[in-house]
């Protein structure tokens, strides 16, 4: 029976912390991470830190007069030596710390190591970026950020910036206008393409932006946002309107600059501008951000004679992928699939669009449409997106950068109300009002009494 007791006295409570362990794991990995993975690593990052340099290769022989002073004082063994580390700082996801790599150390020669540390320290995944020659950084990620998203509290949001998404290695992924002006994004049918695109549109909507959509799917995704759109085409006839009314808008914006570029003598280096961000605050015209859903319905034909309407569109769209950036107009271009396939001017459009997401799609063939031509190798990052992680993609740039982004949940309703509270931030622009989205009246529900009347009888 006192062998029971003591069983149950310490086996107890050494279950209950085990099962709470495992539990807090499993549904909250932040607060684990906080709690016990996060002081495990660093422990095990401390203790190992040189041998684990060694076995990766990552020393280098000691100087001579390391080795005279070491001869000199001690007898100890005389061991390569690992890159300097920095102090270790933890985050809410994982630690970073920086490394001062040696003379003839390269940060691909640590990159190539990433997942050798990942294993020995324990941690989810290690990532490698250089802050200065001679200097890297290394994120290491304690757990899975992008199956639960959290976006960081403290966000890179400013003007023309909108944090859209998480990345994997923790970071937000911001969207910045200004850095990369236009942007393809691919995604097949509930593979989270529509909230990434809430996510861009709520972001812009608390900005002084003008919205523009062409929702050629009856305006079943952007009518919601009608309040805070500057204007709205549902439908190709409408779009074959309101793109010359856009592309005349950039001619004007174009004829300003030129207005300010009649260099007098004596101008300021300051006031000699080549877009609309070098005029005066007074005179510069409000951005313009151009949101296009299912762009393949403006490049299908059913009749020849729609063929002149379409080449007609293809053409004004590339005029605005190709000059807009200067006149302060942007393009969001959003689809199922897009390629050369679609017909004249579809792979001259993709060219001009800097930025690529790529969510769940369904062939590979659209994988390689998106990113085979910046990044070959994220083809088959974005082909494995499971159909259960919706928001999850693959963006990357023509830079050859790519990562694993996951956008968090955002209801339709809850985009929906930030459109109607800034409705009020509505530019005025006299060359779209024309195509300005008819608004519904929000019905008002009469207040009811807190006490009801009773009728005074005789």
């Amino acid at each position: 029976m006192t062998d029971l007791t003591t069983l149950l006295e310490v086996g107890g409570p050494l279950a209950a912390l085990g099962g709470g362990a495992a539990y807090t794991r499993a549904n909250h990995p932040a607060l684990y991470w906080s709690a016990v993975g996060g002081p495990i690593s660093t422990v095990r990052l401390l203790s190992s830190y040189a041998s684990v340099m060694e076995a990766c290769g990552l020393t280098v022989a000691p100087s001579r007069l390391r080795v005279l002073a070491v001869k000199a004082t001690t007898r100890r063994e005389i061991r390569p030596v690992p890159p300097r580390r920095g102090i270790i700082r933890p985050t809410s996801t994982g630690l970073r710390l920086r490394l001062r790599l040696a003379p003839g150390q390269e940060p691909a020669d640590v990159a190539a190591s990433a997942e050798r540390l990942r294993h020995a320290w324990g941690v989810h995944a290690v990532y490698v970026t250089t802050v200065k020659p001679g200097v890297v950084e290394l994120r290491l990620v304690g757990f899975d950020v992008l199956r639960k998203v959290r976006m960081p509290r403290k966000l890179d949001a400013g003007f023309l910036k909108v944090p859209v998404a998480l990345r994997e290695d923790a970071m937000p992924f911001v969207r910045d206008y200004r850095t990369v002006p236009h942007q393809l994004t691919l995604g097949a049918t509930l593979s989270g393409k529509s909230m990434y695109l809430r996510h861009l549109v709520s972001g812009l909507a608390r900005q002084n932006v003008a919205l523009v959509g062409f929702d050629c799917k009856r305006g079943v995704e952007l009518a919601p946002f009608a309040p805070r759109l500057s204007a709205l085409a549902t439908e190709p006839d409408e779009v074959a309107e309101l793109l010359p009314a856009l592309v005349k808008e950039m001619e004007d914006r174009y004829d300003l600059i030129r207005a300010r570029q009649g260099i007098a003598p004596g101008t300021p280096d300051e006031e000699i501008t080549s877009d609309i961000w070098g005029l005066p605050e007074s005179e510069r015209p409000v951005p313009v951000v151009l949101f296009v859903d299912e762009v393949a319905e403006l490049f299908l034909v059913a009749t020849k004679k729609d063929e002149e309407r379409r080449d007609e569109m293809v053409t004004q769209l590339i005029r605005l992928a190709q000059l807009g950036r200067a006149a302060g107009i942007y393009l969001e271009v959003c689809g199922q699939r897009f390629g050369a396939e679609l017909g004249k001017g579809a792979t001259m459009l993709r060219a001009q669009l800097t930025v690529r997401v790529c969510h769940r799609v369904n062939d590979e063939a659209s994988a390689k449409m998106a990113l085979g031509d910046i990044a070959p190798e994220a083809v088959m990052a974005a082909c494995a997106i499971a159909p259960e992680l919706p928001g999850l993609a693959v963006a990357g740039d023509t830079s050859g950068g790519w990562s694993r982004i996951r956008t968090p949940y955002l209801s339709l309703g809850d985009a929906a109300d930030i459109c109607q509270e800034t409705a009020h931030l509505v530019p005025d622009l006299p060359a779209l009002k024309p195509f300005r989205p008819a608004v519904p009246v929000r019905a008002v529900e009469a207040p009811v009494p807190a006490v009801q009347p009773y009728p005074v009888t005789d």
